[in-house]
């Protein structure tokens, strides 16, 4: 069943016109005033872009490739998500005010809405960007197994709603390209999921000299092992299962699901295929941005 217009409003509201959930919304003035510290690194993704899988990278090279204390606690205790807020069980700004330096901090934000003080305090950051239909098959079943979410109804009206930018952080296009703008300046690293499936080495070896580490071969090995796909779908500080099912329910869709690139083929009708790359070429005239769909 399609969820209506009526039902989708209660679960969502806008920032800047951007959809936005609910509790993120009405706590906006604590992430818009949020005060970063000059050596806060930023990790910002649109949601379902290989998210956790960078930050558990940075994580890595920040503990000199450490795995115990990698695993010491769960990955949103230890690179807390800016703007989330669930009333009192999750409060991004919150951890952050309390969390020593240096401090990372995971958003899904559009770079225009990120809080000026990152800007002005010229914090490095990493984003993160992933192909437009991979990201539309894992959202969606991040939409059915987080409960918070209404129904979204069948694959294809779920991929519409993505097209039409009416998912929570709004049209990836503009995510994107929000933060595509931002290559050019140096405290930004913009990275590509896709690079990260093909060569995980030399992408690991950017990020490390990015934050300004020696790229041992020592380290190198043991990050390659530590984030493999397997490592982090079995990892608890990872894997997010030490969530309850009321949250997030991993009988429905595991939070690390496949980890892919090209999965949207097992999905997509040549129809509905059809129909995204039109709309894809529409919404990204004008754009350099280029990514692979397949490897």
């Amino acid at each position: 069943m399609d969820s209506s217009k009526s039902e989708y409003s209660k679960y969502f509201g806008k920032i800047n016109g951007i959809l936005m959930y609910k509790d993120f919304v009405k706590h906006w003035d604590d992430v818009e005033t949020f005060q970063a510290r000059p050596d806060d690194i930023v990790i910002a993704t649109y949601p379902r872009s290989g998210t956790t899988w960078v930050s558990e990278i940075v994580y890595m090279i920040y503990k000199d490739g450490d795995v115990e204390k990698c695993k010491e606690d769960v990955i949103f205790n230890r690179i807390p998500f800016l703007e989330c807020r669930k009333e009192e069980l999750m409060n991004g700004v919150k951890q952050l005010k309390q969390m020593a330096s240096p401090r990372l901090v995971k958003t899904h934000l559009l770079a225009d809405i990120l809080p000026a003080s990152f800007w002005e305090n010229n914090c490095k950051m990493i984003y993160v960007c992933r192909n437009a239909k991979d990201v539309a098959v894992s959202f969606y079943y991040f939409f059915l197994m987080v409960t918070g979410h209404p129904d979204p109804g069948t694959f294809e009206q779920f991929v519409e709603k993505f097209m039409d930018g009416q998912v929570p952080y709004g049209s990836w296009y503009k995510h994107v390209n929000s933060w595509w703008e931002k290559r050019n300046n140096p405290r930004v690293l913009f990275l590509f999921y896709e690079d990260f499936k093909e060569d995980i080495r030399r992408e690991v070896i950017k990020v490390i000299q990015f934050l300004g580490r020696k790229p041992s071969e020592e380290l190198v090995d043991k990050i390659i092992q530590h984030t493999s796909f397997q490592e982090m779908k079995n990892n608890p500080s990872t894997n997010y299962t030490t969530l309850p099912d009321e949250i997030m329910n991993q009988k429905v869709s595991p939070f690390i699901r496949k980890g892919i690139t090209g999965d949207w083929k097992n999905h997509f009708t040549v129809a509905l295929n059809e129909k995204f790359d039109i709309h894809y070429e529409q919404q990204m005239k004008g754009s350099t941005l280029k990514l692979k769909t397949e490897i």
